[in-house]
């Protein structure tokens, strides 16, 4: 039997005290807004918010729920769905990226005959004063949103499912797209054509899916035994710094290609290759990923459907809402690669 995590070895392993531990994890006041998302953070990944979902009854609930596929209700669903953004600047409706994934799940949910509500990612004490949780059949995250909102929607038990971002502090639905084997993919293929020389960028911590894709990375150079000779300053969070890191590679020492964490991460790298007098794709190639930028001489990047991606997030959600008590999935969507064939003949040539 798995041990119970006590509040005491959240406290330690943060660093405060655990009278803070439990103010922050009752959503009371006393503690700073970063201190509480560190240690709700912190407490989901030590496994205390599982401590309440063992046991028998856990156990006759699965059944339940599995019965209950076997006989499907085919009533129809109403209601209202919310559909959170994170507050942040470039994380809304009118993204190259997001926004054709908040069309996606408006079209399903008009499909289904159910009402939207968008919100930009309000505090957590405050969410439900802007709204009657008891109308809210559910919540899609659209990007990354505070664990304390997450751990306040699970405390009115408002199912959620989030797109394209994950948290481990709260356990529910994902949808993705399947980044490892999208990256896996270009990879093989930038390696099958003679490419030896590799240079991942952008900010790997900025989202799973970043990260995914660099792990990715790295394992298909290990499969091919190809030394991971990783420039670090080419993860800076900051465009200002990844710029002056890609400036400060010397011509002779720079990459066959400069692999990009998206194509908005490529469309900088080219700027500032242009900026230096280095020609795309003959002296450096660069890909990307996710096919927001359809005009750049990119090597190759991925056409993430991110239309479907919001369309599967509603039918998981659905689905959520009745099987509220079996374990959570990991929805993965596959998406066509994109190779620029003038610029790969340049390389066999």
């Amino acid at each position: 039997m798995r041990k119970k995590v006590t509040m005491q070895q959240i406290a330690d392993t943060v660093g405060v005290s655990k009278f803070a531990v439990s103010r922050a994890l009752t959503g009371k006041s006393g503690v700073s807004e970063q201190t509480r998302d560190k240690i709700i953070r912190t407490a989901g990944q030590l496994g205390y918010f599982k401590n309440g979902f063992g046991g028998a009854s856990r156990v006759a609930a699965l059944e339940q729920e599995k019965e209950k596929e076997l006989t499907p209700d085919w009533r129809k669903q109403t209601g209202t769905v919310l559909v959170l953004f994170p507050n942040i600047r470039y994380q809304n409706k009118d993204s190259l990226y997001w926004g054709p994934m908040f069309e996606g799940i408006s079209a399903r949910l008009n499909e289904k005959g159910f009402d939207i509500l968008t919100l930009t990612e309000p505090s957590s004490d405050k969410v439900f004063s802007l709204l009657n949780p008891d109308a809210i059949q559910g919540v899609i995250t659209v990007g990354a949103v505070s664990s304390a909102l997450l751990l306040e929607f699970q405390r009115m038990q408002i199912p959620v499912v989030m797109l394209d971002h994950s948290d481990s502090a709260f356990h529910c639905d994902t949808v993705f797209s399947d980044n490892i084997s999208l990256m896996r993919e270009m990879m093989n293929q930038l390696i099958a054509t003679g490419y030896r020389k590799f240079q991942f960028v952008g900010n790997i911590y900025d989202a799973p899916s970043f990260l995914e894709r660099w792990t990715a990375f790295r394992m298909t150079l290990d499969e091919h035994n190809i030394p991971l000779e990783q420039n670090t300053k080419l993860f800076h969070e900051e465009t200002e710094g990844l710029m002056q890191a890609v400036s400060e590679i010397p011509r002779s020492q720079l990459p066959e290609v400069f692999v990009c964490v998206n194509d908005s991460t490529a469309l900088f790298v080219l700027e500032q290759l242009s900026k230096q007098d280095v020609s795309v794709p003959e002296d450096c190639a660069v890909t990307g990923f996710d096919n927001v930028e359809t005009n750049l001489p990119l090597l190759a990047t991925v056409d993430v459907n991110k239309s479907l991606l919001g369309r599967r997030a509603v039918d998981q959600l659905l689905w959520r809402v009745d099987h509220p008590s079996l374990p959570v999935e990991r929805l993965l969507i596959h998406a066509d690669l994109i190779y620029r064939d003038t610029y790969m003949t340049a390389k066999r040539g």
